[in-house]
């Protein structure tokens, strides 16, 4: 069993208890394999558990054999949690394998990803009239502003982007099922076909400002 506290409450999951050897393949096309066991307890006190998030962001075991929407975390009071801590991993552990981590008191919780840790999937209208931008299927309780000035297509790999908070990144990925329905308002000038100008969004029309995706990946 493995427990992830939540102030005096813990949600409670079987999990794997065998030891996991996974293959990662990096951004270059490397190959590496890493192995652990779900709920290790390498200091006295301490466990350690591995987890996955896909490109739609949804949070899964990252041994789990079938990732889909069944096996994958739904309970939202567990996933804010879980995303309001995650972090850089900037510990001794996992590093190259699991580059975020989430902490819960003397738990490590490593996590590794598709693309970006946090990935947008609802745009929707805040009590105070601001649209906010949901990521990582909890709804309200998981935001940031939404800018649609800001929203960024990578020509390379066909994905959109939006910023996320320094914590994560900066740098969040739009869900593809959210990019699909984006691409209709995406518009384009007439020199070039594969990188949208303009954004069109309740009948407003935004010009789309790249500088904030570049200065990122430059730094």
């Amino acid at each position: 069993m493995f427990s992830v506290c939540i102030k005096t409450r813990c949600f409670l999951k079987n999990c794997t208890t065998f030891k996991s050897k996974v293959q990662i393949i990096s951004e270059n096309k490397t190959y590496s394999t890493v192995q652990y066991v779900q709920g290790q307890s390498p200091e006295k006190k301490i466990r350690e558990y591995f987890y996955y998030i896909d490109h739609q962001g949804m949070l899964f075991l990252d041994d789990s054999k079938m990732k889909n929407f069944t096996s994958a975390y739904k309970e939202i009071d567990f996933l804010v949690f879980f995303f309001k801590r995650l972090k850089l991993n900037t510990t001794d552990r996992y590093k190259e394998h699991f580059p975020w981590i989430s902490l819960c008191g003397r738990e490590r919780n490593f996590v590794r990803c598709d693309d970006h840790p946090i990935v947008f999937n609802q745009v929707i209208k805040g009590n105070d009239g601001n649209l906010l931008f949901c990521h990582n299927h909890a709804g309200p309780k998981l935001t940031v502003l939404f800018q649609p000035d800001k929203l960024w297509m990578d020509v390379e790999n066909g994905r959109v982007y939006h910023p996320a908070s320094e914590q994560h990144g900066s740098i969040g990925l739009v869900s593809s099922r959210t990019a699909i329905e984006f691409s209709k308002m995406f518009i384009y000038n007439d020199t070039n076909n594969y990188v949208p100008t303009h954004f069109l969004w309740n009948d407003k029309k935004y010009i789309l400002d790249p500088d904030w995706f570049k200065d990122l990946i430059r730094n």
